[in-house]
């Protein structure tokens, strides 16, 4: 098997799941999981902040929703690459 793929190999039968490198699914269950322990953070602490920050989304143009996406999915590939 090619070098740093050993990973990949299926584990047999009774093997402890503490051994076992995290999969890509639980990767994704777990960033899924934090994403929601952060979003539930400020309508929890500030509803009213939460609300008016939603109002002024809604004034926003389809440009600036955008520009603020794709601002965000670039700050989180950079986390990514930093992290690894």
């Amino acid at each position: 098997m090619a070098p740093g793929l050993q990973h990949l190999r299926p584990q047999p039968p009774g093997a402890s799941s503490a051994t076992r490198p995290p999969v890509v699914a639980d990767l994704l269950l777990g960033a899924l999981a934090l994403m929601l322990i952060f979003e539930g953070l400020l309508p929890l602490v500030s509803p009213k902040a939460w609300r008016q920050m939603f109002e002024r989304a809604t004034q926003m143009s389809d440009g600036q929703i955008r520009f603020i996406g794709l601002s965000s999915m670039l700050i989180g590939l950079l986390l990514l690459m930093f992290w690894r």
